[in-house]
């Protein structure tokens, strides 16, 4: 679906982010990018993004063809919402920029807010809603328009474990629903051993592919405590030691 090939990123002030990167993105997969403060997976995130371009090397999606309007969703970590809008407005703003109406969307949106736990706040403006409950109104955001491919920055990262769990929960089974393609970047060993059918590694700055794993396929009520789990959890534990400075 989409590949990063020998990407390069350089910024105005002489900072390599990214030094020669080559990934490719099944269709279908969930990719969590792990690693270190500063390692370039934001960088990265944005260029598969279109927000930003590389340096040297390629980013390729569908063998070549552009991504169309609606068909790459970004979730950011801060839920970044209207403010003066409520929960519903701002799941449909996506949709109103394509033209649609919101009495033909509504019950569209109705069943993903839902879907992620927030029936009988869909008249909530931020104000009203906590941390966790904004930013599952930023993911339905993300995703009312369907798209392809889901981007993700560290959006649990401010959340507390409880509501982290509960998020990490629902985006996994929310995945398997729907057959999107996600990337999900985070710095935590645990979050991405329990979401990712695939956990790609980076070295420390300049960023580059350090070691990619497979996930694990229990269910969701099964998987925190799988021996498979704890397996994974410590090989990438490993792996994350050995590419770290020793001192």
């Amino acid at each position: 679906m989409l590949a990063a090939r020998g990407v390069t990123r350089r910024f105005d002030d002489g900072t390599v982010a990214l030094k020669g990167v080559d990934l490719t993105i099944a269709d279908g997969a969930f990719v969590v990018l792990l690693g270190p403060s500063g390692c370039g997976k934001s960088t990265l995130l944005r260029l598969l993004a279109g927000l930003d371009q590389p340096d040297d090397g390629r980013i390729i999606w569908d063998a070549g063809a552009k991504p169309r309007s609606g068909e790459i969703g970004f979730v950011f970590q801060d839920a970044t919402l209207l403010p003066w809008a409520d929960a519903t407005e701002n799941v449909f703003l996506p949709l109103r920029l394509a033209g649609r109406s919101l009495s033909d969307s509504r019950a569209e949106i109705t069943e993903l807010l839902a879907k992620l736990g927030l029936t009988g706040f869909e008249r909530t403006k931020p104000a009203g809603l906590s941390g966790g409950m904004r930013m599952r109104v930023s993911i339905a955001r993300a995703m009312i328009g369907r798209p392809r491919l889901l981007l993700m920055d560290e959006p649990f990262a401010a959340l507390d474990e409880f509501t982290r769990h509960r998020l990490q929960n629902d985006l996994r089974t929310l995945w398997q629903e729907t057959g999107m393609t996600v990337v999900f970047v985070t710095h935590s060993i645990y979050e991405a051993a329990f979401l990712a059918s695939q956990v790609v590694i980076m070295t420390p700055r300049p960023g580059q592919i350090a070691t990619i794993r497979p996930g694990i396929e229990q269910t969701i009520e099964s998987r925190r405590t799988d021996p498979e789990m704890v397996a994974l959890v410590g090989a990438i534990s490993a792996d994350v030691a050995r590419m770290m400075p020793t001192s």
